[in-house]
């Protein structure tokens, strides 16, 4: 099989070596099928391959989201992201929540209203769908002492 998902014996026809396909022999003439031995690696679990693939991908345009200085490249890096449903977290007025946010630090308030409060965000988060991938790191108010 030449597919993408698929694999092939290097030494196969189709790799132009006119040996019969699915086997050669070896010095002690065994031969590498039965060793398991001269195969072109490709993961037999191709929707494994392809989800891990897709972490990787996602790994990368956060971080080159984290780095980019020009708000085209933000735009279209946070276009296709969304497009996978890859969603940025900026939870900014919302109640901070230690198991969604991760404190950078804190802004001295009087109004106790304000208590606990996300002020801004400091690093976007990141949801896949409803996973976290990365947790956003948030400036929260907090009152001051009296």
């Amino acid at each position: 099989m030449n597919g993408m998902w698929g694999w092939r014996r290097k030494n196969s026809p189709e790799s132009g070596t006119g040996q019969v396909a699915g086997t050669s022999e070896t010095e002690e003439g065994t031969s590498d099928v039965e060793l398991g031995t001269d195969m072109t690696a490709v993961t037999a679990d191709p929707l494994g391959q392809a989800l891990a693939e897709r972490a990787t991908l996602i790994q990368l345009c956060m971080y080159a989201l984290d780095r980019a200085r020009s708000t085209g490249v933000v735009e279209r890096l946070a276009e296709g992201l969304s497009g996978i449903g890859v969603a940025p977290l900026r939870p900014d007025g919302t109640r901070f929540d230690p198991a969604l946010h991760e404190a950078g630090g804190t802004l001295p308030t009087d109004d106790p209203a304000l208590d606990g409060v996300i002020a801004e965000t400091e690093v976007l988060g990141f949801a896949d769908r409803d996973r976290i991938l990365r947790a956003p790191i948030v400036t929260v108010y907090q009152l001051r002492k009296q």
